[in-house]
């Protein structure tokens, strides 16, 4: 097979056909259109004295109904995918095509959006190209993981173990009973590690409330008798000094306040 070009004064002029305005707007990449425009471009400027066998025309077309094939599959694949994203939560990689910054989005897919070839995800009440997709989250695991960061980071805003104080008893107690109310599959999100924490905290509490409370009965024992003499409370007093070689300055200090 050979391709013949128009021949002005012995010279071969250069043609420009439709082709080339194709492959400049599709980034250099064909698609079945720019296909089909070289075909019929060169069966329009083949030698008359060596023309295309019909057996190669066959042979082409049929690529060209493949490669129509494969186009309309993958449409149909990507409208199928982006289907199952309704109510999913997602994340979402837009890059600025001035600034080149990319930003990440996250939100629930509301609905998608056919744009010609395109398909689109509305998130957060805005569009964007499926190309745009990062990762897709289980709404369980979602919930999961949102749980054990809320409660790590409550953790975290606790005082040291030999600081902390009464004041402290209402988070603590209350990180408890959270990870109580928790499922086995969210308990999974929270190490070992913080869970010997929070222990350390409990423990530090109950010895404050035995500090208080061994305070509170030698206050209460502490009575005059009808001699006007008072009762003697050194074996209590005792008790407590043992007790408050456990805990901090800080800690005693704010127990006998």
């Amino acid at each position: 097979m050979s391709l013949v070009a128009p021949v002005t004064d012995g010279k071969i002029e250069s043609t420009t056909s439709k082709t080339s305005s194709t492959e400049k707007t599709s980034n250099s990449t064909l698609d079945k259109e720019a296909f089909l425009s070289l075909l019929i471009c060169e069966m329009q400027n083949q030698d008359p004295l060596e023309p295309t066998s019909n057996t190669e025309y066959i042979s082409q077309l049929a690529t060209f109904s493949s490669l129509e094939e494969m186009q309309n599959m993958a449409a149909s694949m990507d409208n199928l995918r982006a289907s199952g994203l309704v109510g999913q939560e997602v994340y979402l990689k837009s890059t600025n095509s001035t600034t080149g910054e990319t930003n990440y989005i996250h939100g629930i897919v509301d609905y998608i959006q056919m744009s010609g070839s395109d398909v689109l995800l509305s998130v957060n009440g805005s569009l964007y190209p499926l190309s745009d997709l990062d990762s897709v989250y289980d709404q369980t695991y979602s919930t999961a993981y949102n749980m054990a960061y809320n409660w790590n980071l409550t953790l975290n805003q606790l005082p040291a173990v030999s600081k902390i104080s009464e004041a402290n008893r209402s988070a603590i107690e209350g990180l408890r009973a959270s990870y109580e109310k928790m499922d086995d599959y969210q308990k999974t999100f929270i190490t070992s590690e913080n869970l010997d924490k929070l222990a350390q905290y409990e423990e530090q509490l109950a010895i404050l409330k035995a500090i208080q409370d061994s305070l509170n009965n030698a206050s209460g024992n502490t009575t005059s008798n009808g001699n006007g003499t008072s009762t003697d409370t050194s074996s209590s007093t005792a008790t407590d000094e043992a007790s408050e070689e456990t805990l901090s300055d800080e800690q005693l200090a704010a127990l006998t306040e």
